[in-house]
């Protein structure tokens, strides 16, 4: 899937995806795409709600092997 941005979470452990992940979402423009990739399996509920919380919106997520893959739109303003 096309994005606009990635975020190499990879080996990092909760809390620290998500804390890039706001970090890395500040930066984005409104509507930009932006894919994630993380190892730790806690991200998989993470994510979700980090989006849920804060209105962005979670295109895609998908899981091979050990690896979770996230696509996340930003919010319009």
């Amino acid at each position: 899937m096309e994005h606009h941005a990635l975020l190499d979470a990879t080996d990092l452990l909760c809390p620290e995806p998500v804390m890039m992940l706001h970090v890395e979402m500040r930066k984005l423009p409104a509507k930009a795409i932006l894919k994630v990739i993380a190892t730790d399996p806690s991200t998989t509920r993470d994510i979700p709600k980090f989006c849920q919380f804060l209105g962005h919106k979670l295109i895609q997520q998908e899981q091979e092997g050990g690896c979770y893959y996230y696509w996340i739109e930003k919010k319009e303003k």
